[in-house]
Order: C-alpha cells, then sequence, then structure tokens
C-alpha cells in the first residue's frame, strides 16, 4: 500500500524537474534580453536572438522586462540603438496594438524612440 504513493509523488517529482530547466532556460534567455536592452547592446542583443533561432515578432508580446514590453524598457533605459532595432523587428500592425506610441509620448516625450514608433507604425511626420 505504501509503494503506491510512493511511486506516484516519484513521479510527479520527475515530471516536474523534466518541465524546470526548460523554463528556466527560457527565463535565462529573457532576462539576457532585457540586460543587453538595458545595456543598449543591440549587437549582443540581435546575436541571442539569432543564435537562438528566434523572431523577435514571434517572442515580443511574451517577454517582459521589468514588467514592461522591450520598446518601452528600451525608452526607460534610453536604449536608442536596441530599441530601434526592437522597432525596425516589428510589424506596424502589433506597434499599433501595443500602445507603446502613446505611452511614450505621455511618459517620455523626449525619447528619439517615439519618432522611430511612429515611422515604423505608419503615422510618422
Amino acid at each position: 500500500m505504501k509503494v503506491l504513493p510512493a511511486m506516484l509523488c516519484g513521479s510527479l517529482l520527475t515530471g516536474l524537474f523534466v518541465v524546470t530547466p526548460a523554463a528556466y532556460a527560457d527565463q535565462q534567455l529573457a532576462a539576457s534580453m532585457c540586460d543587453y536592452i538595458k545595456a543598449d547592446d543591440k549587437n549582443r542583443f540581435r546575436k541571442l536572438l539569432s543564435d537562438n533561432r528566434l523572431r523577435l515578432r514571434n517572442i515580443y508580446d511574451g517577454v517582459m522586462c521589468d514588467g514592461n514590453s522591450m520598446i518601452r524598457h528600451a525608452v526607460i533605459n534610453k536604449a536608442a540603438g536596441a530599441g530601434e532595432f526592437i522597432i525596425k523587428q516589428l510589424p506596424a500592425a502589433q506597434i499599433n496594438a501595443s500602445g507603446d506610441i502613446a505611452w511614450a509620448e505621455a511618459n517620455h516625450a523626449s525619447s528619439p524612440l517615439i519618432a522611430v514608433l511612429k515611422e515604423r507604425a505608419g503615422s510618422g511626420e
């Protein structure tokens, strides 16, 4: 009788260890992306995406940096190079849907990324 609960518990714990490394790797990857954006290191950010065969448009909505989108993280940290790279990798519809333009204008009106966002979104001056 005691063998069945022990086996069940063991199989559940084994399942947890199988899932955890992948989740940890994803968290590490996202943390690295956020660090590269904060440091305005466009080249290392681009290399990280390339090495992991990731397209920014496919992962943009799922990666948050300190509770902000990657573009907002770039605006807050004055990372113009990395921010411009991110913006140019995203389709206009995704930029328009994100609300990042209105947020940047309301919170960081002097950011040079606002012009890049507007141009990419199709509402440039």
